[in-house]
């Protein structure tokens, strides 16, 4: 890693293993109440989407820790001259690990794997009143583009 980190921090894709810290970060999304998922019914979701080319699960470790993770998902299509592109979705660095350069490093581990695939953009969504998020974004060179609509 560059000298701008504060902590040594290594991205590896995530295992069946990291399972009850995963499910203990994404706690720290906030996004409101979610149904709860076990850990059977998540080991069965995590094997399934392990299987999918292009859906990956990473995470952030320090010292034997996982202290962050987020996925990776890349989108083939026939626009942008066949090129696909990355989403980043569900992003979460632990609370007392904020602000070392963890969230940080995932970007740009996810920003390079990007530019290996050759993908024409990197895409993610964050909720309206995160307005510290959008400043973190922005600081790593993503810009506001459009607007993201859903169906819940």
């Amino acid at each position: 890693m560059t000298g701008d980190y504060f902590m040594s921090v290594a991205i590896r894709p995530a295992t069946s293993d990291d399972l009850p810290r995963l499910l203990e970060l994404y706690q720290l999304l906030g996004v409101g109440a979610e149904p709860e998922l076990g850990l059977d019914q998540a080991r069965r979701v995590f094997d399934a989407l392990a299987s999918v080319p292009g859906h990956d699960v990473y995470v952030a470790e320090s010292e034997d820790v996982v202290v962050g993770t987020f996925g990776l998902i890349f989108i083939d299509g026939l626009a942008h001259g066949a090129r696909c592109f990355g989403l980043v979705e569900d992003v979460v660095v632990a609370t007392d690990a904020r602000g070392q350069g963890i969230g940080k490093a995932m970007m740009r581990f996810a920003m390079q794997r990007c530019a290996e695939r050759h993908c024409y953009k990197l895409a993610l969504s964050s909720h309206l009143r995160r307005e510290a998020a959008h400043r973190f974004y922005e600081g790593l060179g993503f810009a506001k583009h459009g607007y993201s609509f859903l169906v819940a």
